[in-house]
């Protein structure tokens, strides 16, 4: 770096300090353990009384350690809690696919296949069935994203 001040070495000293004190907070994997990959899906429909968008919330385990979370509002209104459970679930598969892709890449080896815990019964039933029904075809891109 040319011309470091004072402040700069403060910041380095803010940082280190910060590294030391938290050596033992984080996400530990050991080596011999089995993996699998899977996630915990939810929604709320219409949860916010000024749009009524609902709000998705996913994270994603690998192991028995958290590797990935979100939570954010869904682009639309849903018409049904099935529907806004089942948007949830298609964010949650994107993020496991990509994750498990990353693993693959990074030769991690994957002892079972991603698995989704959703709490509507409406939507894993959704999910399952290999039937499109007419009345949910509005959400037939997250349909056809998890089907794959």
């Amino acid at each position: 770096m040319h011309l470091p001040t004072t402040g700069h070495l403060q910041a380095v000293k803010r940082v280190l300090r910060y590294l030391a004190g938290t050596m033992t907070h984080g996400i530990f994997l050991s080596r011999n353990n089995t993996w699998s990959l899977h996630g915990f899906s939810d929604a709320d429909w219409g949860g916010n009384t000024e749009d009524y968008v609902s709000t998705n919330a996913f994270i994603v385990y690998l192991g028995n350690q958290p590797v990935s979370w979100s939570s954010r509002k869904q682009n639309t209104v849903a018409r049904s809690s099935i529907e806004a459970e089942y948007r949830s679930v298609a964010n949650t598969s994107s993020e496991i696919c990509w994750i498990h892709s990353l693993l693959d890449e990074l030769g991690v080896p994957i002892n079972s296949g991603p698995v989704i815990y959703c709490d509507n019964v409406g939507a894993t039933y959704l999910c399952a069935n290999l039937v499109f029904h007419s009345r949910m075809k509005h959400v037939a891109l997250d349909y056809h994203f998890i089907r794959q």
